[in-house]
């Protein structure tokens, strides 16, 4: 196959439309010889990309110092895009659990590189955070209600989603965040991008619905139990799939680019062959 392009998207390919992230560290970079450093690399070349041809990216998580949200607002100050593409959005658990003075801390921290979505419990858009006293004690069950609801917003607003590493244990939902992410783009329709270089859920999801495309990296013969939530989400991922007839792989790459990204940890390739995808469809 021919090297994919690895020029950006021309200025304002991308206007208008929204890109959600899945993305967490993979229990695989070990295995694979990556480090933290070649994940976050990768994301900066995806950052790049999605900005710089004009779109916004949408992604959910925690506001930690260390974090992918911190490391995604450093990458925007890098390419100058000052009208807000990053759009943080916060579970109900989340936020309510934060101080006015970290709140008001995080939105200085964004500044005009993003802005900060909190949600209800429900997951609909509210107009600003609780004026109440923070709480964080939350049952199980809230915080997976909040989750599932936070994942159906940013699917509702997004016109595509990026897939990268995940957790196959220590997460609060029904299920690994990147697998409930990608099972609502299923039902919704919406095109995916797998990065499966990386190990983690992402290959998991790969392995279950193009087995042929994770054959790269066998599966461990004395790995521990998995999670029965992960197995009964991949499940619901490949009844998904045969429900609707429809993978999540009309995403403007043919099936040879599709295994290239399922495999590959270049950033620079990743982020040309997701951008070619982007291009072609949006």
């Amino acid at each position: 196959m021919n090297e994919p392009r690895t020029e950006l998207l021309p200025p304002n390919a991308l206007e208008n439309k929204c890109l959600g992230i899945s993305a967490s560290n993979s229990p695989d970079l070990e295995r694979l010889g990556l480090l933290d450093t070649h994940f976050r690399m990768t994301l900066g070349e995806l950052t790049r990309a999605v900005v710089i041809a004009g779109g916004s990216l949408f992604y959910g998580g925690h506001l930690q110092p260390e974090g992918i949200t911190n490391f995604l607002i450093e990458e925007l100050n890098r390419y100058g895009r000052r009208d807000r593409p990053l759009k943080v959005c916060l579970a109900w658990t989340v936020h309510r659990a934060m101080s006015s003075d970290q709140i008001e801390e995080q939105q200085e921290l964004l500044g005009l590189f993003g802005e900060i979505y909190f949600l209800s419990p429900d997951g609909a858009r509210l107009d600003g955070p609780s004026q109440e006293k923070p709480q964080d004690d939350f049952s199980p069950e809230e915080r997976a209600a909040a989750l599932t609801g936070l994942r159906n917003f940013m699917t509702s607003n997004t016109n595509a989603r990026i897939v990268i590493g995940g957790k196959r244990a220590g997460f609060q939902g029904r299920m690994p965040g990147i697998l409930e992410e990608v099972l609502l783009s299923l039902e919704r329709q919406k095109p995916l991008y797998l990065v499966g270089g990386f190990g983690g859920a992402t290959l998991d999801i790969i392995r279950q619905i193009r087995p042929a495309d994770a054959e790269w990296l066998p599966t461990l013969q004395a790995a521990p139990d998995l999670d029965k939530r992960l197995l009964d989400g991949l499940k619901m991922i490949e009844k998904a799939v045969g429900d609707a007839e429809w993978d999540g792989y009309e995403n403007g790459l043919s099936d040879e680019e599709n295994s290239l990204l399922a495999a590959s940890y270049r950033p620079s390739e990743i982020a040309a062959l997701v951008g070619k995808g982007m291009g072609t469809i949006m």
